[in-house]
Parts: structure tokens; sequence; C-alpha cells
């Protein structure tokens, strides 16, 4: 992950906007003011976010919410937190209140986690940015369930053991909290919001092996 502008000023969330290059081939998140153009992600990273993605519009179809929770190609989360805004790996948005995000239809932003069923991050060499401050900026949102995939083990030793294991937690928000539950192996993912997601951590995995 590369800084790329000075720390001279640091930027509020309108203002990165109002920067973003439009049509950027290139993605930027806004971390506590500074902006970051992100890593391009790999082909394993991409072949399971796309996996994940197939997966999850299926699920979609079998629980009848087809048109209704959907997948856009791209949007940018703006947190409770005026100097930060993320892009994530997948998002599932609920089209039945999509209209109280008033930045929505210009500016692809969501701020109100009741637009959001799921965020999915797919973790990358930057993997602090997914187990600490997104985690604790969905959280402090309210966003109702969160995905931290880490198909290489490169978190941290606190999260995925030692030795490090590839491992999924799903994230529940409870009590205004994160429960966050671990799938590895042959452990059947158990999603509060997908009920009917029928795939262990392992055969997620082997979609980039």
């Amino acid at each position: 992950m590369s800084q790329t502008q000075s720390e001279l000023k640091l930027l509020t969330f309108d203002e990165f906007i109002e920067w973003y290059p439009e049509n950027s081939e290139v993605r930027y998140e806004l971390h506590d003011g500074v902006i970051v153009e992100m890593p391009k992600p790999k082909g394993e990273h991409s072949d399971l976010a796309g996996f994940l993605i197939e997966e999850l519009l299926i699920t979609i179809r079998e629980m009848g919410k087809r048109g209704i929770w959907t997948i856009p190609k791209e949007s940018i989360i703006k947190p409770y937190r005026d100097k930060s805004g993320y892009e994530p790996d997948i998002i599932v948005l609920n089209q039945e209140t999509i209209d109280t995000e008033t930045r929505w239809k210009k500016e692809s932003v969501i701020h109100n986690a009741s637009s959001v069923k799921l965020i999915v991050e797919v973790v990358s060499t930057n993997w602090q940015d997914d187990y600490y401050d997104k985690l604790r900026d969905y959280e402090a949102m309210g966003i109702p369930e969160y995905w931290i995939v880490d198909y290489a083990a490169l978190g941290g030793r606190v999260f995925i053991g030692s030795p490090k294991v590839p491992t999924i937690f799903v994230c529940e928000l409870i009590d205004g909290e994160y429960q966050m539950t671990p799938f590895r192996g042959t452990n059947l993912i158990v999603s509060p919001t997908f009920s009917q997601f029928n795939l262990t951590a392992q055969q997620i995995f082997d979609s980039v092996m």
C-alpha cells in the first residue's frame, strides 16, 4: 500500500470524493485523512472475490431476494469518522432502503447501515486495515455482518493462530459489537444473513488453487 499525497493537509471525506478521479482504473481509499492507492489485486484475490460474488448471488436468488439484495460493481463506504472512506471488495446492498442514501446515485456513497446486508473484505498484504480499522468502523456504523476472508493466512497470529491457518471470520453485530466466529478447513460457513449459503471454508479457499 503506497501513500499518494502529502501529509501536509489531511482531507475530509467530502474532499476525498471531490478529488477522486472519474473513471479511474486505480482504487483509492481515505485512511485517517490520507489518500491511499490500493494494491492492484493479484489473480488469486480476484478469483476468490469473483467466486464469492457468484455464490452469494446464487444464494440471494435461492432466498427469493433477487433484485432486492444486489452487489454493485463499486461503492464507497463513509464511516462516522469524517477522514476515512473505504471501497469494499464485496458489498451486498438492500434496494428496499437504498432511497435513504442521498449520495448513492451520483457518487456511489453509502453511509447508512440499513442499506447494507453484508460487507466482505478479502485480505491482502495490508491486513491490518481489515482486522482493525475497517472492523472498528463497520462495527461503529452498525453494519450487521462483515466477513474477513484471509485465504493466504496473512493476518496476525492473535487472530488466525500459530502456525497461521487460512481463516474466514464471520463478524455478526450483537448488541453493538462484532462477535467474530472463525471458520477453517471443512467448517461450513454459518451466516446469520445468508442462511442458505452452503460452502465450507476450504471450498472457498479451493477457488484459488
